[in-house]
């Protein structure tokens, strides 16, 4: 696995999607566990952060709108710490990450669920909201 650590191409604010092509982690519907597809761009972080001890991120994690606004909110949290757990089992230094859930309120399309039944989206537009994003906060 060859990943670019170090660039010039980054500041604070931006995605390590964007910087270091390292994508997104998404989640099973009402799940919160790290998958094996999930384990693999985190490998890449702990690259990147070791490859760049002074870089620090923010973990923000989602949902779907499948369930209710405080529901899917307590659900993005623990998707959010059980990411942060992941990268400080990995070796990475708590004081050099942050997380947070954002529930349904940062939705990636047009999938709001009017109701708490029906959004009109299809399995993969929900699937695509089911995600963790790593924003850097520091270099």
């Amino acid at each position: 696995m060859v990943i670019q650590t170090k660039t010039n191409d980054y500041k604070i604010g931006d995605d390590l999607e964007k910087s270091f092509n390292i994508k997104r982690i998404y989640f099973a519907s009402d799940k919160f566990n790290i998958t094996n597809q999930a384990s693999i761009e985190l490998e890449k972080i702990v690259v990147v952060m070791n490859e760049n001890p002074t870089l620090k991120i923010a973990i923000r994690s989602h949902t779907d709108c499948s369930k209710s606004v405080k529901y899917n909110l307590v659900l993005s949290e623990k998707r959010a710490k059980a990411t942060l757990n992941w990268l400080v089992n990995r070796g990475i230094n708590k004081s050099r990450l942050t997380s947070k859930g954002y529930g349904q309120s940062r939705l990636l399309n047009s999938c709001d669920c009017i109701t708490i039944k029906k959004s009109g989206c299809t399995e993969v537009q929900h699937q695509e909201n089911r995600r963790s994003e790593f924003i850097i906060t520091s270099l």
